[in-house]
């Protein structure tokens, strides 16, 4: 059976999160599948070790390639599935554009979100709903495997040691109403430290504010710090595997940590709280003085650390 999935969501996050339906669908038809996705989601990074995925497809259309937009890649991205002869697709969209080309394409079995539904969508339940068409029923709980020696061989490289209580810190986000102040972080390390033998790992990126706060954290606390923004997801990932706990903004690295079976504290600012509980390995923190969170929420200065410190050493203990 030749198996294509497609997720046109652009995340790290948004493709974890996808990870167990297509582990569900791959299992239902004793078949690998193909995937067809975006760069930006870096699945390249992180689903070495995930046997139910045969290769992976990427869909060019962005600001960097835009080879499928238009009519043209319209027929250029038909052309494109047509050679891999697929038996079923499953679109996890609500887009016409895939299904005309999949149709076009002549792949017979074509399971897809209802048409033009896009607005209000629930990212997991309509996932859900999708997949009970072929009487699957699929629980929320997405898995990363990595290899034992690659975590070895991170532990060894970045003198890991057993006797602290390794933490990661995601201290980026993919936009600044998601990126905590780093004087947050910084007093959630202050009550960490007067109680536990912490190292604390750093995972951010490049950008201009996510470096400001990564070193007003490194100006104050440089010898129990290891910055990972020179690293690859990939190099992160058994770096995390070594951590006993993670506490992250909602960004990538909430989600891998999570799907790696760290407990990971999820601090929700700005965006649906769906996207820091989905997993039971998630445990989130929302503002003070709020209710529930989403977009537009603008809650990162209510983050509060003692709760953080709270949650952390519930888990910890």
């Amino acid at each position: 059976m030749n198996i294509l999935v497609i997720q046109n969501r652009m995340g790290i996050g948004d493709m974890v999160i996808f990870l167990p339906f297509v582990e569900a669908i791959s299992k239902k038809y004793k078949s690998p599948v193909t995937l067809l996705i975006k760069e930006s989601t870096k699945a390249n990074e992180y689903i070495d070790n995930l046997k139910y995925i045969k290769e992976i497809i990427y869909l060019k259309r962005d600001r960097k390639n835009n080879q499928h937009n238009g009519l043209f890649g319209f027929f250029k991205l038909k052309n494109e599935i047509k050679e891999k002869q697929f038996d079923k697709v499953f679109i996890f969209n609500s887009s016409l554009r895939y299904r005309l080309i999949c149709r076009i394409a002549g792949i017979k079995s074509i399971y897809q979100y209802p048409l033009f539904e896009k607005k209000g969508q629930h990212i997991i339940e309509a996932a859900q709903k999708l997949l009970k068409k072929i009487n699957l029923a699929v629980e929320s709980n997405p898995q990363i495997k990595i290899s034992e020696n690659s975590i070895r061989l991170a532990e060894k490289n970045f003198s890991i040691s057993k006797s602290k209580i390794n933490i990661l810190l995601g201290i980026g986000g993919s936009g600044p109403t998601k990126r905590i102040p780093a004087e947050k972080f910084k007093k959630f390390i202050d009550l960490a430290i007067k109680n536990y033998n912490c190292m604390f790992y750093l995972a951010t990126g490049k950008n201009k504010e996510e470096q400001s706060i990564l070193n007003s954290i490194l100006l104050s606390y440089k010898e129990i710090c290891v910055p990972l923004d020179n690293n690859s997801i990939s190099e992160i990932l058994p770096i995390i595997k070594n951590c006993k706990i993670a506490i992250c903004n909602d960004s990538s690295f909430s989600h891998l940590s999570a799907a790696l079976n760290i407990p990971t504290i999820v601090l929700m600012s700005d965006t649906p709280l769906l996207y820091g509980s989905y997993s039971p390995n998630m445990y989130p923190i929302i503002p003070d003085g709020m209710n529930v969170v989403s977009h537009n929420s603008r809650g990162k200065e209510k983050i509060n650390p003692e709760k953080i410190f709270t949650k952390f050493k519930l888990i910890i203990n």
